[in-house]
């Protein structure tokens, strides 16, 4: 099945590109002595002392990425990777139809899917662009936290329809993945509710910078729990 090809290369690289751009970026606001006297002259905002976010908070994605010269990774890496995702789903979508045979239909983890994606790209494009309306805040706000519903919703309907059909997979998958997948989206979906009244509310600015970065990488370590779970086909 081509389709597990695909999907083992769509989701190394989903996983790989973001968390390379997110710490790349980290990394040049760290060490932002290092481009004085270039042309990639970090932005004031940029800038951070020695950090790990991870872990203090100090700093958010956005305030290390939204700046020049950060952006010029940051942005192709998400839009990009936004793409990636669009055509994941879809190869998921054509393997579950091929696996169930139920020809062209369309799961609605494809349309979660495709919607996050959707709404990554939009996002990226707009992030570090400064407009002094409260509507505009809200929008960008809103796009980010469709992007996170519509991923977690994605993600768990996915692990759902694979566990319905776990028997049928029994020599193309990896079995335990398969559970680590669904404690993964599992948490990731408790931790949101458990998070929210603290995220809606003001102050624990380092909570939310340090939840942000983690949760990140929680996000995108579905993808790479993917690679393993298939096999290689032939």
């Amino acid at each position: 099945m081509k389709e597990i090809a695909q999907i083992r290369k769509l989701s190394l690289w989903i996983f790989i590109l973001p968390l390379f751009a997110i710490n790349f970026c980290l990394y040049i606001s760290i060490n932002y002595h290092i481009f004085e006297n270039t042309i990639f002259v970090v932005d004031q905002i940029g800038r951070s002392g020695f950090t790990i976010p991870y872990l203090d908070g100090s700093i958010s994605i956005s305030r290390a990425s939204r700046t020049y010269p950060q952006f010029l990774i940051f942005k192709p890496s998400m839009i990009l990777t936004g793409i990636l995702l669009i055509f994941y789903w879809n190869y998921n979508n054509h393997l579950m139809c091929h696996l169930k045979k139920t020809e062209n239909l369309k799961y609605k983890f494809r349309i979660f899917g495709i919607l996050s994606a959707v709404f990554l790209i939009i996002h990226s494009i707009f992030l570090g662009i400064k407009f002094d309306i409260q509507i505009y805040k809200l929008f960008r706000r809103v796009v980010l936290l469709l992007f996170i519903i519509f991923e977690i919703v994605a993600q768990g309907m996915l692990v759902y329809h694979l566990y319905k059909i776990k028997n049928i997979l029994l020599g193309i998958t990896n079995k335990k993945i398969l559970y680590l997948k669904i404690f993964l989206v599992s948490v990731l979906g408790l931790v949101a509710v458990l998070s929210l009244p603290i995220l809606i509310a003001k102050g624990n600015t380092h909570f939310k910078h340090g939840l942000e970065w983690n949760y990140f990488v929680g996000v995108i370590a579905f993808y790479l729990l993917t690679f393993f779970f298939w096999r290689r086909t032939t």
